[in-house]
């Protein structure tokens, strides 16, 4: 079998012949054959059945055409494991039972068992190391993202209550970072373990913070994580991506000397300006406006061509969305941007190697 490893060599800025692809949430409510599955089974009756949860998982890479599968799951599968019962509610998002609000609520949480809480979730990663043909990434959630969940107890748009803690309860706000810190380490370690090729920390509502409060009250947790996981023998030759989310452009310079390998960009900032901001020694992913997918076919192709314009000025670029599908995209047009992704890329690297 021959194995596609662009989406690997552009992780670490090796040489490419195109441009690697692949989408966030590209397992998802746009296709039909996966909303037709979702009528008689929940996303975690799905992630449930590692049968199932693979084959949603391949779905995207047969159609569209993309360099690398993601693991079909969700951030909050691992919480079930350290003592936090939720459920994920239809046009709401992760609703918390039990949410985290005071010291003995974090006292109370125990750490992971992946092995004995998560068996389904590894089983399908063996399951897709067995059938695909392009790199798996899985994925967690970032402590201040899955910490937002647990401590206003559903999404919310202004974090009232996760900041609150932050800037009046740091001890608390820490205890809790640890906690989440290890469970992100050993989830992502048994991922790799199990077959995971590259695994992706997200941080999707991070961007809510300040650069100074990020920095003080998240960071140290990143760096722990990115540190810790770096430093396993067994997860070395592993791509470490991490995206902190939309909004986090002005994020960008304090993850310099992250021990990531790659750093997803939302669609706010450029690539070329993302680069700067970051400094030298990463590989950037992005970073298309997920809702340009609504326009028609010239814009989408005009938008993807300056994206990939400023991607390939420098080794180390994966090309894909700011952000994640949303269910009203179309497959068609994501099938025929993949493609248009690898053929003006190509031609437009090889124009490169023409005139050096």
């Amino acid at each position: 079998m021959t194995y596609n490893d662009r989406f690997i060599r552009a992780c670490y800025g090796l040489e490419v012949d195109r441009l690697p692809a692949w989408y966030m949430r590209q397992a998802g409510r746009y296709d039909p054959e996966y909303r037709k599955i979702k009528e008689n089974y929940s996303l975690l009756e799905i992630c449930r059945q590692p049968e199932l949860a693979a084959e949603v998982t391949l779905m995207p890479v047969r159609k569209l055409g993309v360099d690398a599968a993601i693991l079909y799951s969700d951030i909050m599968n691992p919480v079930a494991s350290i003592g936090i019962d939720f459920d994920i509610v239809k046009d709401v998002g992760p609703v918390i039972d039990n949410p985290i609000r005071s010291g003995a609520d974090v006292e109370r949480l125990r750490p992971i068992d992946v092995e004995g809480d998560l068996g389904h979730v590894l089983e399908t990663i063996r399951i897709l190391d067995r059938e695909l043909d392009v790199p798996l990434i899985t994925f967690a959630g970032a402590p201040f993202t899955i910490a937002s969940y647990l401590i206003e107890g559903r999404p919310s748009k202004n974090y009232i209550r996760t900041k609150t803690m932050m800037y009046s309860e740091p001890q608390i706000w820490f205890s809790l970072m640890d906690k989440l810190g290890d469970m992100v380490i050993a989830y992502l370690r048994a991922h790799v373990l199990n077959g995971g090729k590259a695994f992706q920390l997200f941080d999707s509502w991070v961007g809510a913070l300040s650069p100074q409060d990020f920095s003080h009250y998240v960071l140290p947790t990143i760096t722990r994580i990115f540190d810790e996981l770096s430093a396993m023998p067994e997860l070395a030759n592993v791509p470490k991506i991490y995206f902190p989310g939309v909004s986090s452009g002005e994020l960008l310079p304090t993850l310099r000397g992250l021990k990531a390998d790659v750093i997803g960009l939302d669609w706010r900032v450029s690539i070329a300006e993302g680069r700067r901001r970051l400094g030298a020694g990463y590989a950037v992913q992005g970073n298309l406006d997920p809702f340009i997918l609504t326009g028609p076919q010239d814009l989408i192709h005009d938008r993807a061509a300056k994206i990939i314009d400023e991607g390939i000025q420098q080794p180390g670029f994966i090309f894909n969305l700011g952000h994640g599908l949303f269910p009203e995209a179309s497959l068609d047009k994501l099938r025929e941007l993949t493609g248009y992704v690898h053929d003006y890329s190509a031609q437009a690297l090889a124009g490169r190697g023409a005139r050096s």
